[in-house]
């Protein structure tokens, strides 16, 4: 009976994560870029790093991903992409939760570990983002040079290296601080 229990509390904790991912997404600062689309600063990918080092790889997936893909379901300038963001900034949560409760399972609680994690997501999600505008993005726009692709994903690349390196930053310090205050409230069950 415990472990329905413990697997309860996890799920909402999932969804109470994925509701904040989806508020963390309307804190975006967008501009236009030079080929005619947007890029934006946005403090979301903190939260996405943070749903994967509190919640490990798969309730990480399901809060980062079902948050992120409500925001753009729910804002006609991203509907069409909306399940590609499930996937892609489900995977930042994956990732993170991958590398931290597998790789530095003793040492889940300390900065360094959920750097570490929150780094690997980041460039992951780096890595998806920027091929996912070379092909999805620029067939949108009837970008069909080569040239024209890479002009996109250079005028997207300074806003998506700095929502990285804000979420490599920050998603540890609230992963340590979130962490010891759950354990001190007794509610570590929830913690992956």
């Amino acid at each position: 009976m415990k472990t329905n229990h413990d697997k309860l509390l996890k799920l909402c904790a999932a969804a109470m994560m994925a509701a904040i991912v989806f508020v963390g997404n309307f804190l975006r600062v967008t501009m236009p870029v030079p080929l005619g689309g947007v890029t934006s600063f946005t403090l979301a990918n903190i939260l996405c790093a943070l749903s994967g080092i509190l919640l490990g790889p798969w309730y990480g997936f399901f809060a980062a991903g079902v948050g992120s893909y409500f925001y753009d379901f729910t804002n006609p300038a991203y509907a069409m992409e909306a399940p590609i963001t499930l996937l892609t900034k489900g995977m930042y949560g994956l990732i993170a939760g991958l590398v931290l409760h597998y790789l530095f399972k003793n040492a889940k609680e300390k900065y360094a570990p959920q750097l570490i994690a929150s780094a690997c997501a980041a460039v992951g999600y780096m890595a998806a983002y920027l091929v996912k505008n070379y092909f999805y993005n620029a067939a949108i726009q009837e970008l069909t040079e080569p040239v024209q692709r890479w002009a996109l994903v250079v005028s997207k690349l300074p806003a998506t290296v700095v929502n990285g390196v804000i979420a490599i930053i920050f998603a540890p310090i609230l992963g340590v601080a979130l962490m010891k205050a759950l354990r001190a409230a007794h509610l570590d069950r929830m913690l992956a």
